[in-house]
């Protein structure tokens, strides 16, 4: 019997949270700022001169795709509008929609662990296999290629990553990245490389996409979504850029999904690449005083937690110390478990810690093993919400710990 996909662990904490009165969550990763007044006018002006009432083309309308191309290629990505780019309904739509298109079921895919938790349940709806690779956690949460050596069989079909990583913050390296290529090379695998945060990195080092290696793009797949550089999450608008022939066989899936992506969307989208330069520049710097401020609170609770400085995208991935461990369990086994959990979630020291959080606390976090067996112990903090957000749920849960040790 095969098993049912279930919903994401963090669109999970997301439902609880909402049945309980008060709760701050750092949950989901939703920019807590509101669409750019630019991006809303472009759309609103569309829907005044009658051009959202129809389906678009199936790839998208081709405004867009060609500002699409034109962005990619001042980054040394070079894809044709017309045959190798694909506006989609979200990037999980472009990640499922490509699995569909590549895999068989029972073909396994390599993913990092921890990684974004919904790449599980896109794999699985093509009836494909994950297959989680272990990530450095003191190389600061780096590729380890020999694990990823030790992983492949003859059933490997894909590797998929996000970079920067969700939820480590971890910015791959270029020496890093061209050493998966060359094993995808040798293997004859495809690569699909989600880069939807890739405009807030910290750091000084350069970004690099192996979307600008030539030599890989008959293998390899692009997918970036305007959900979190624009603040667009709700408009699910995303695309995927890949060579021709990959991209006519995910063509026919994504028409079969979802026709197109929404089309007042893809007008939107088309202003946010056009006009909003400026605005994912004060969130970049709005994001970097907010990632400080939560670091500066964890620092504050560095008997209970150890955490690596993320270098992008905005989240912290901290792990309980020993000593939390232990006033936890100790905790627990004198008052027991509150709440509603699944089996595989008792058994997991991260959901019950973030389910008594959540209770008693009040705050909303994401159980770090959702993101893989490696992220147990951790839990996923997002300091994309507001900064009065962040300090209420730092206090709380400050509180909490104390109440319990």
């Amino acid at each position: 019997m095969e098993e049912r996909i279930k919903i994401s662990p963090i669109k999970e904490m997301e439902i609880r949270s909402s049945k309980i009165s008060g709760v701050i969550s750092l949950a989901q990763g939703i920019p807590s700022f509101d669409t750019p007044l630019c991006i809303k006018d472009k759309a609103i002006e569309a829907i005044k001169e009658g051009k959202v009432a129809r389906y678009s083309l199936t790839p998208g309308i081709l405004e867009l795709r060609e500002a699409i191309e034109y962005s990619l290629a001042k980054r040394n990505i070079y894809y044709d509008f017309e045959k190798e780019i694909i506006v989609t309904a979200g990037s999980i739509e472009a990640i499922t929609a490509s699995f569909l298109a590549l895999i068989e079921p029972g073909d396994e895919v390599l993913i990092p662990d921890p990684t974004y938790t919904s790449y599980q349940s896109a794999i699985k709806t093509a009836r494909g296999v994950p297959v989680f690779v272990p990530l450095n956690e003191d190389g600061g949460w780096s590729f380890d290629i020999e694990e990823f050596k030790k992983k492949i069989t003859p059933k490997t079909k894909v590797i998929l990553y996000c970079n920067p990583n969700n939820p480590t913050g971890t910015v791959y390296s270029r020496e890093q990245l061209m050493q998966l290529a060359e094993l995808a090379q040798v293997h004859d695998l495809y690569i699909i490389a989600d880069e939807v945060y890739k405009d807030f990195i910290y750091t000084n080092e350069d970004f690099f996409s192996l979307a600008q290696f030539a030599a890989l793009r008959k293998r390899f797949i692009y997918i970036f979504s305007f959900s979190k550089s624009y603040a667009m999450t709700g408009w699910r608008v995303a695309y995927l850029a890949t060579d021709r022939i990959l991209a006519e066989k995910i063509l026919g899936v994504h028409d079969a999904l979802v026709t197109c992506a929404p089309v007042i969307s893809q007008w939107g989208a088309l202003a946010a690449l056009e006009l909003a330069d400026d605005e994912i520049k004060e969130y970049k710097k709005v994001f970097n005083e907010r990632k400080d401020l939560l670091c500066k609170e964890l620092d504050k609770l560095s008997d209970w937690f150890e955490y690596r400085h993320p270098s992008s995208a905005y989240f912290a991935f901290p792990k309980m110390t020993k000593k939390l461990i232990k006033v936890f369990e100790k905790y627990e086994k004198k008052n027991g478990i509150s709440g509603d959990l699944k089996n595989y979630q008792k058994s997991s020291l991260s959901w019950r810690f973030a389910i008594e959080l959540l209770n008693n606390a009040k705050v909303a976090l994401v159980p770090g093993v959702a993101f893989g067996e490696k992220g147990e112990e951790h839990l996923r903090f997002c300091f994309g919400r507001r900064r009065e957000n962040i300090e209420k749920a730092m206090k709380r849960i400050e509180k909490f710990i104390k109440s319990i040790s």
